[in-house]
Parts: C-alpha cells; structure tokens; sequence
C-alpha cells in the first residue's frame, strides 16, 4: 500500500497518491466535475458493504461531510463516516488483487474480497 501523506491523515477519509491519480482519471472519463462519494449499506459477506460512486456537487446535504484533495473532493455522509474515519483508499493496477483496497481501522473483521467488513 503506499502511504498517505501527512497534510490527508488530518481528513476523516485518506486517498494515496495512486488512489486520487486513478479516481480523477475515472472522473475524467465523466467528462463532468463530480465529487468521489464513499459511503457503507448493510449486507455484503461481513455484515456491512463499501460503496463507492460520482456524484453531482448539488446533492451535498446538510448531513454529508466534504473532504478536499486539491480540488478533488470526497462526500461522506456523517453515519457512514462513523464507520469510516481513518479509512485509507488505495488502488492497485495489480492483476491479481487489483482494484480500489480500503484499509479500515474500524472493521474488527473483514472478507476475503475485501469489499465488505465487520464491526
């Protein structure tokens, strides 16, 4: 995993250096200036899910928390962040394992695929 940088681990969600690059490239294809918004559902093999999607500036609520990368900006809603404070997101373009990681300090179990988690 690479590391996050000193000035993200004040953000309640990290990105490495390879997880923006690819997120912007991703939004990028959008051809729109969309926000990355990372949130948890219930379900998945461990009991609560990843997600993970673009989504329009204008569907900020009041209960969404807005982290900036240097005009890269991450929305959270404050329930799913409970979950995820102090998540890092990092990507690899391995071709076994690739993919989007999340490294969770709040999971107490996580799944094989990594996508779901416990608490």
């Amino acid at each position: 995993m690479t590391q996050a940088t000193s000035t993200q681990a004040q953000r309640g969600i990290q990105l490495t250096e390879s997880a923006l690059k690819h997120v912007i490239m991703l939004r990028d294809q959008q051809g729109k200036d969309l926000y990355l918004r990372v949130g948890v559902r219930q379900g998945g093999c461990s009991g609560m899910s990843y997600m993970m999607d673009f989504d329009d500036p204008n569907n900020i609520g009041e209960h969404d928390e807005v982290f900036d990368y240097n005009g890269f900006n991450i929305i959270c809603d404050r329930k799913s962040l409970l979950y995820l404070y102090g998540l890092v997101l990092d990507y690899s373009n391995a071709m076994i394992g690739g993919g989007f990681q999340f490294t969770n300090p709040n999971a107490a179990q996580t799944c094989g695929c990594g996508k779901s988690f416990g608490v």
